[in-house]
């Protein structure tokens, strides 16, 4: 067994550690809307990654935002024909734009 296992270990530099923080339901949802479109199907795949109920699951789905459609993607192959094919996958988020009122008074 490595030294590196335990909690804390030294190195030149000084004792180091790494913070181990446990899965949260939201970020299970936010896998799960990565694989599906289905709310039914994102609540149980949260569910079985958390080892919740699936009406839990459910509850805390329907108060998140849904995630945002009106991202662009582009799908390029490059390179001749004869050769394999290189797929290149490209995300080009949309710009977000800010009501007047959120702007904070002291930026005026």
């Amino acid at each position: 067994m490595s030294k590196n296992n335990q909690q804390t270990w030294k190195t030149k530099y000084g004792p180091r550690r790494v913070r181990v923080d446990a899965p949260t339901l939201q970020e299970a949802i936010t896998a799960a809307q990565g694989l599906s479109d289905d709310i039914d199907e994102q609540a149980d795949i949260a569910a079985s990654l958390m080892g919740v109920p699936r009406e839990e699951a459910r509850a805390e789905l329907l108060k998140l935002a849904p995630p945002r459609r009106d991202v662009i993607k582009t799908v390029a192959f490059t390179g001749p024909a004869s050769a394999p094919r290189t797929v290149v996958v490209e995300r080009k988020p949309s710009r977000r734009i800010i009501p007047a009122g959120a702007v904070r008074a002291g930026l005026r």
